[in-house]
């Protein structure tokens, strides 16, 4: 049979997506299903890894049945994910020691002040390219050693494993032979040396992370927003993209060289190919989308997602009332994450 086809899966913070694109490029179908966001505290964001996966397993079942197309005609699947969102699981059972605590969580923010205090911040950023924030992945790792019973003494004997999303869904598509991630989710986790491309043993003594809970490095699984930079076909430096989602967020292509921002702003691998990397500076805000869907499932005061767009339109003006939804601090430029939401 022949293969024409290419599927995308798209796991984002909402929902998870999955596409299939013909060999011209056109988009044949897409097909999407949200999962549970759990909110068990103030500033606590957390999903159930299972319900990730298979929420995003049953989009692109559903989409090849609706298609009518088989497994056996698909040539190639890219994978692209929320990047930060951080998953500790058992590499015999393949079942999470604890939920995934989502990039937008911020427990660790009192961590994250000490780091500062410490004197942290620049050697972090240098190495990096990220500023102290509990939006990455290291903090939150700790956390996990910290507070799941007996998970740093299992870590050390080789039996959890350490990924963002794009590391979960592909140990489980390959039947848990393929421990990897790449360079822009690797770059996400305030853990990895963006210029020798290592994961960096200071830090990884600083936040008590045993080497072998990490992923293998590789090129080809892009975060989300590197995936819309290189999908908006920003391939020069200058080039830049802002997309709209859970979050917004501003990526500017720089090239080959990694410049550290005096404003407030990321300095991110944005991809790796052929054994060259290319960076990016990023601008991050993180509720957008949420925000709408806070509106809809929390506050219960829309229905659907549209009908926020319906309601703004249906007056001349705010009337100077504004809010600001600042639900787990605020990111780019300022960083505060002690930030809250506020309607002004």
């Amino acid at each position: 049979m022949k293969k024409k086809y290419i599927l995308a899966l798209d796991e984002g913070t909402g929902s998870a997506r999955a596409a299939i694109f013909a060999a011209d490029k056109t988009m044949v179908g897409m097909s999407q299903i949200e999962f549970k966001q759990y909110f068990p505290k103030p500033g606590y964001v957390e999903q159930d890894p299972m319900e990730i996966m298979q929420a995003q397993l049953q989009a692109a079942q559903n989409l090849l049945s609706d298609l009518n197309i088989k497994p056996d005609e698909i040539a190639s699947i890219g994978i692209t994910n929320q990047r930060e969102t951080t998953v500790l699981w058992d590499k015999r059972t393949g079942k999470p020691v604890y939920n995934a605590i989502v990039w937008q969580d911020n427990r660790t923010a009192d961590y994250c002040n000490m780091l500062k205090s410490d004197g942290l911040a620049k050697y972090i950023k240098t190495t990096t390219g990220l500023v102290i924030d509990s939006y990455f992945s290291g903090t939150k790792l700790h956390w996990l050693f910290k507070n799941v019973p007996g998970a740093k003494e299992r870590a050390l004997k080789g039996e959890l494993l350490f990924g963002t999303i794009d590391t979960w869904l592909i140990w489980n598509l390959s039947g848990g032979k393929l421990h990897i991630t790449d360079y822009s989710n690797a770059s996400r986790t305030m853990l990895f040396d963006i210029n020798s491309l290592t994961w960096d043993e200071t830090l990884l003594k600083l936040f008590g992370i045993p080497y072998q809970v990490l992923p293998n490095v590789v090129a080809g699984i892009a975060g989300d927003q590197q995936a819309a930079l290189f999908g908006q076909t920003c391939f020069k430096p200058g080039m830049a993209k802002n997309t709209y989602g859970t979050g917004c967020f501003m990526l500017m292509n720089t090239g080959s060289f990694p410049p550290i921002s005096e404003n407030g702003l990321l300095t991110t691998i944005a991809w790796g190919i052929n054994g060259k990397v290319e960076y990016a500076l990023e601008g991050s805000v993180f509720y957008a989308g949420a925000a709408i869907r806070w509106l809809r499932d929390e506050l219960k005061i829309i229905k659907t997602a549209a009908e926020s767009e319906y309601i703004a339109n249906s007056i001349p003006n705010s009337g100077g009332v504004y809010m600001v939804p600042a639900f787990s601090g605020l990111g780019a430029p300022y960083w505060d994450m002690d930030a809250r939401g506020a309607i002004v």
